[in-house]
């Protein structure tokens, strides 16, 4: 492929039933609408997505009870597609947190760094915790080791964590099965797998760039001393924990298996080959990350010492945390359905193939300006997405891919005072609102560019 332009829109979406000024005016207010119930009124995402979707139908002139049917057809199909994901992916990192194995990657990788090399083992770090984990839980977990390793390194707090910081924001905003990415490959119907592999294409440079690199800088400009909270959360050092190669092999497993069977579809071209069909199985997303979930609770569980009864507490005890994700994210597959019934994501393709538009960065500019106005990245990522349903008709699956982590990559773009992980990473690092946005702030800017870099430079190969 030699540059990745829009294709003429499908034309198996149901035909717009009002003229093109009345469906942008549609999607316009239902975008409005959610900013400024999120904003302004601090309203809830899940209503904000529900009032943004009843406001699409209406206003495009569809009877409101077809426009109920098309937002809970939509929220049915999202919970049950990725929602059982998610539940799932938060009962894996529940288990690595409580097991003490996400404590043995950080203490095996950061022990055996030199003090030149911190920065890049704090990426590393990271970015192996956040494969498994959100990106709020990830940085609570990783705030005592970047106050420890500052102290020790007598490096700034802000050298030592941006890189930990960038490695866990990448794996947030690029690589499944966190929501965002799950959400977009759902609602673009991108093949899982292929994402995943494209998204670590993606994410490795883009974390160097935007971590140990930039961290450098951002070091300089912003000089402030580690705190000495936490400090008593070292006495837990000797505390049983699972084997550091265990924990890996167990942190990596399903991200393996998902890009085993992406690997086998493209390599295997016979459907009915058994290691073709074993590997597309057991690569499933439910499935892989099924098998990673009882593993875990052998691995983690009894690798800390754990009983049956403690282990299915931390199972259960993962649930109650993510019912507000599920509820957004599946909300958003309802505020989807609604834009693809109406028709407008098929008018913005129709619009963008004419005027010659690479998809990719049409993907990227309107995740970037949601996030801008909403301070999500899920909300960025669920509404640009449903924006461009239309507009992956025809594209290859490694094409469709791409769009997905373009957005992924929009849905990080500066994050600043209308975020609530802007305040968390400003507390917990005991910065100013200036110094946040020139170091945190600058940071995600930085891994957004980048990231769309590399998704550009792959979408002349792909």
């Amino acid at each position: 492929m030699t540059a990745l332009v829009l294709p003429l829109a499908g034309t198996d979406l149901i035909e717009p039933v009002a003229p093109g000024w009345q469906l942008v005016t549609a999607a316009l207010a239902a975008i409005a609408l959610i900013v400024v119930l999120i904003m302004g009124l601090k309203v809830h995402p899940f209503l904000a997505l529900i009032g943004g979707g009843l406001t699409v139908g209406v206003v495009s002139g569809v009877p409101v009870e077809g426009v109920l049917a098309s937002f809970t057809t939509g929220f049915g199909s999202t919970a049950a597609g990725v929602g059982i994901l998610i539940a799932l992916g938060a009962m894996f990192a529940k288990l690595l947190a409580d097991s003490g194995g996400a404590d043995q990657i950080v203490d095996t990788i950061v022990g055996h760094a030199s003090p030149r090399a911190l920065p890049w083992a704090m990426a590393l770090v990271g970015a192996i915790i956040g494969l498994p984990m959100f990106f709020e839980i990830g940085l609570v977990l990783l705030m005592p080791v970047i106050y420890l390793v500052a102290r020790r390194s007598q490096l700034s707090l802000v050298t030592v964590g941006i890189p930990a910081l960038a490695g866990l924001s990448a794996m947030h905003g690029l690589v499944p099965p966190h929501p965002g990415p799950l959400v977009a490959i759902d609602a673009l119907g991108a093949d899982l797998g292929t994402t995943l592999m494209l998204g670590v294409l993606v994410a490795v440079p883009t974390v160097v760039v935007a971590g140990p690199l930039f961290g450098r800088l951002a070091g300089r400009w912003v000089v402030v001393p580690a705190p000495t909270r936490f400090d008593a959360d070292e006495a837990a050092a000797d505390a049983r924990r699972p084997a550091f190669g265990v924990t890996l092999a167990t942190v990596l497993l399903p991200v393996v298996l998902m890009m085993a069977k992406a690997i086998a579809d493209i390599a295997v071209d016979d459907a009915t080959d058994v290691t073709r069909r074993t590997l597309d199985i057991l690569g499933t997303p439910l499935v892989a990350l099924l098998i990673a979930v009882v593993v875990a609770m052998f691995t983690f569980g009894r690798g800390a010492g754990l009983g049956r009864a403690e282990v299915g507490k931390i199972v259960e005890g993962a649930l109650p945390a993510i019912a507000g994700i599920l509820l957004i994210v599946s909300a958003g597959g309802g505020f989807k359905q609604v834009l693809v019934d109406t028709g407008i994501g098929t008018m913005l393709a129709d619009w963008a193939t004419g005027a010659n538009v690479s998809v990719l960065l049409l993907a990227w500019v309107l995740a970037v300006l949601i996030r801008l106005a909403t301070g999500s990245a899920t909300v960025a990522t669920i509404t640009a997405s449903s924006l461009m349903v239309g507009l992956v008709d025809g594209l290859s699956s490694g094409e469709t891919s791409l769009v997905v982590l373009a957005i992924g990559a929009g849905s990080v773009f500066f994050s600043h005072v209308n975020d609530a992980g802007f305040w968390l990473v400003k507390e917990y690092f005991g910065l100013s609102v200036g110094q946040t946005l020139r170091s945190w702030s600058a940071m995600e800017t930085v891994l957004s560019v980048t990231g769309l870099a590399m998704v550009l430079l792959l979408g002349v190969v792909v």
